[in-house]
């Protein structure tokens, strides 16, 4: 299941990422993986999750975005929630080539994503939301 937290800057997605985050790590019988662009997160997210920077494994695109959370799941079945924050950061900000990850995404099983969007949810194309729901 793919969800996405969608708003302007300084609408509180990052924020509600965060409590989204720290409640899986309390509630998850598995791993709770968070992917920021840079380090802003540190001292916001439990430690029972992983917290991953994107700036420090050199991600940029969605390709590369993609491969660093099928690696994730990869290197550990027991990862049942991969958080993103600042998306369009790390990925980019053609709507058409998020459309494209997240329905790559959809083939990774038995993990629940959660990546925040930061646009108006009218400049999103209609096959953003055939592959995710908003929340």
């Amino acid at each position: 299941m793919i969800k996405l937290i969608i708003g302007k800057k300084g609408s509180g997605k990052t924020k509600k990422l965060v409590d989204l985050v720290n409640a899986a790590a309390n509630e998850s019988l598995g791993n709770v993986v968070c992917v920021e662009k840079g380090d802003t997160l540190t001292f916001s997210v439990t430690h029972k999750a992983r917290l991953i920077d994107a700036d420090a494994c050199g991600i940029s695109g969605y390709g590369e975005y993609y491969g660093l959370l099928a690696g994730v799941k990869a290197g550990n079945h027991d990862v049942t929630h991969i958080f993103g924050d600042a998306t369009l950061r790390i990925g980019s900000r053609n709507y058409d080539e998020l459309a494209d990850f997240l329905h790559r995404l959809k083939n990774i099983e038995d993990v629940e994503f959660v990546f925040t969007v930061s646009c108006d949810e009218s400049e999103l194309p209609a096959k953003v939301f055939e592959a995710a729901e908003k929340i």
